[in-house]
């Protein structure tokens, strides 16, 4: 009777001390990229101009039980427009299996390229400001079984005020850019 009480005593230690060294290890590190496509859409004077767009990306974060976060590079590009964008976003997981709905927004800036216009065979390029930039996602994780990926596919709005100013009219254009997007993550 000692011995398989000190035997239980013994698998059951073993099993506390196990479970206590992997409940350290909370958040997944990820790296990856993404692209997508959608449309862009330019607001200036009471006159809007919508093209399509094309999105290529990648990112940086980290994976934790309800929530994640990541750092974000992205190229966008419309009809004689190009610009970057870095954001710092954050999700809020909606507990699933494999299939994982989330709903997320971000916050950082567009910065360099410009916006071409053509007009009478004239060819005026306007310099795209740094300014602020705003985005709101929602989309679902597929979570893929014995490798270290996940695939994320999900909408997306981006706003960003007075992206350049239009010498001499003291307009400043605002850009609105909603696309969809296919993203992979490498988990560490």
């Amino acid at each position: 009777m000692k011995i398989n009480l000190t035997s239980l005593i013994s698998i059951v230690s073993t099993l506390a001390c196990a479970s206590a060294a992997n409940a350290g290890v909370i958040a997944d590190f990820y790296v990856g990229g993404m692209a997508g496509a959608g449309g862009q859409t330019m607001f200036a004077d009471h006159k809007n101009e919508t093209d399509a767009s094309r999105v290529f990306g990648a990112i940086a974060g980290m994976d934790l039980p309800i929530f994640r976060v990541e750092a974000e590079y992205d190229y966008l590009a419309a009809k004689d427009f190009s610009t970057n964008a870095a954001m710092a976003n954050i999700y809020a997981k909606i507990p699933s299996t494999i299939i994982l709905p989330y709903i997320g927004g971000g916050i950082g800036m567009v910065f360099g390229g410009d916006q071409t216009f053509k007009d009478a065979g004239v060819e005026t390029k306007y310099k795209i400001d740094t300014t602020a930039a705003y985005q709101a996602m929602l989309g679902a994780t597929i979570d893929v079984l014995a490798i270290p990926l996940k695939f994320d596919v999900e909408g997306r709005v981006l706003y960003a005020p007075d992206i350049y100013e239009i010498p001499g009219t003291h307009t400043s254009p605002d850009m609105l850019q909603y696309n969809v997007r296919v993203k992979a993550r490498f988990i560490f």
